[in-house]
């Protein structure tokens, strides 16, 4: 292992113990009440995760309810010829379809397409391409809106999946640019 090796571990190693220790000193020395101001956000925070909490828990259930009904395969089956026609492989069609909904669904499908695939086939690179280049739409609706007493989102959900979807070409683009096939 090189020296600049082993220091990086060694700085990886001390950063966070460091930053604790620092961050306190520092405001003491600027005269903040440091566990005042530990407890006040804390406490912000609680109140902000109550908040979004119900919409949260929809979110996963509907998402939970769409998987276990069998909708999603329907759906991915039914899309299958579109996507297959404009050059996406219909493994990746689950990932597409969740993606938008959940990161810890994406990722799921993401790693099951991983496993059944392989790390560096096409599908592979293409579906951590698409993980990497989109996100949870619905999920950061509901979180970032939800936390500040949003209801309506006007056009925030049809930009999103718009950008989801410019993702999702963008990320077959690169892949076939980079890696080629397909």
């Amino acid at each position: 292992m090189s020296a600049a090796v082993r220091s990086f571990d060694a700085l990886a190693l001390w950063l966070v113990p460091v930053l604790l220790a620092l961050i306190p000193l520092w405001g003491q020395i600027r005269r903040v009440a440091v566990f005042d101001a530990f407890v006040e956000g804390a406490e912000e925070g609680l109140r902000i995760a109550l908040s979004i909490f119900p919409f949260m828990v929809g979110i996963m259930v509907a998402l939970a309810v769409f998987r276990a009904s069998g909708a999603m395969e329907l759906l991915a089956r039914l899309l299958a010829p579109v996507t297959d026609r404009l050059g996406f492989p219909h493994a990746v069609l689950p990932l597409m379809l969740i993606r938008p909904l959940s990161g810890a669904g994406s990722l799921a499908a993401t790693v099951d397409l991983l496993n059944t695939h392989g790390p560096d086939s096409f599908i592979g690179r293409l579906a951590s391409v698409m993980q990497g280049s989109t996100d949870t739409t619905f999920y950061v609706i509901t979180v970032y809106f939800g936390s500040v007493g949003v209801r309506r989102t006007r056009y925030a959900a049809g930009v999103g999946l718009a950008a989801d979807l410019a993702g999702f070409i963008a990320a077959l683009i690169a892949c076939r640019w980079f890696f080629g096939g397909g």
